[in-house]
């Protein structure tokens, strides 16, 4: 108790007095509070705890996974199940920029709004998915050869028209080699830890490859009687080796600084090489 002529002289000093011991209360009351909470969460948690299994922990964990899954990959620019095609599209997309050099997992997976860990679920290595990507790749050549075959006009003379098919088959693969050198070098870039494409690997929409479609077109030269069929067993080698080192020539060679007219000049003359070979 503070004596009433000490707090007469001082009115300053009793507010002092006063305020602290406000601010004491509140304290003492703010900590009790507290630990008053505390022990209701512990008291609630503990019993759960107690029961928590290997089940449960397993459980409780994807759950977690999933939410900092959802969390950190709200714009994720795939569906829900498809982070395998997600991978593999940006693997084609490094491809058609950078050549098989550039088809790493850890771009593809940021190209595709994912964790590094993440691609380890569908692709085991880098050598993995730069086979996928090499197929895919394959695929968009033989696509472009088909394509260019369908839009031929119909030829009345057979022999005529085989020698067109065959001759536009050989421009289509120049053709994908020159305007897509990324996807071209891909294609013929399979690891040599993995293995080489199987028949259905690698095709149009014919179910062929550029080296099966080029066979049928060989076929097709023997049944309307335009080369011989003694010379048609293994005619393919000579023909993709023509338009193949024509290609990379072009690209990566000494030919790739040719214009337009001279390229022109140079695919006419390995065409008509190979046609005389047959």
């Amino acid at each position: 108790m503070v004596a009433p002529s000490w707090r007469a002289r001082s009115g300053r000093a009793t507010l002092t007095i006063v305020v602290s011991r406000l601010i004491a209360n509140t304290a003492r009351q703010t900590v009790a509070r507290t630990a008053s909470r505390r022990r209701e969460l512990i008291g609630g948690i503990g019993p759960r705890l107690l029961k928590l299994t290997a089940t449960t922990l397993t459980m409780l964990t994807r759950e977690v996974d999933t939410v900092n899954m959802l969390a950190a990959t709200s714009s994720r620019p795939y569906h829900h199940g498809r982070l395998r095609e997600a991978l593999i599209d940006a693997g084609v997309a490094l491809a058609r920029a950078g050549g098989p050099e550039a088809v790493v997992l850890r771009a593809a997976t940021r190209a595709a709004g994912v964790s590094n860990n993440a691609a380890y679920r569908h692709f085991a290595d880098r050598d993995e998915l730069l086979r996928t990507v090499c197929e895919q790749c394959m695929s968009r050549l033989a696509l472009i050869m088909e394509e260019r075959i369908a839009a031929l006009p119909t030829d009345p003379d057979p022999v005529a028209g085989a020698w067109t098919r065959f001759g536009v088959l050989g421009r289509a693969y120049v053709e994908f080699a020159t305007t897509e050198p990324g996807w071209f070098r891909t294609a013929f870039a399979v690891p040599r830890t993995m293995h080489t494409f199987a028949p259905c690997e690698g095709t149009g929409a014919s179910g062929l490859g550029p080296y099966e479609l080029l066979g049928a077109r060989l076929d097709e030269l023997v049944e309307v009687g335009a080369i011989p069929p003694e010379r048609r067993p293994e005619a393919e080698y000579s023909a993709w080796s023509a338009v193949h080192g024509l290609s990379t020539l072009l690209n990566d060679g000494p030919l790739r600084d040719l214009p337009a007219a001279e390229r022109e000049r140079a695919l006419r003359t390995v065409l008509g090489l190979v046609a005389r070979g047959l």
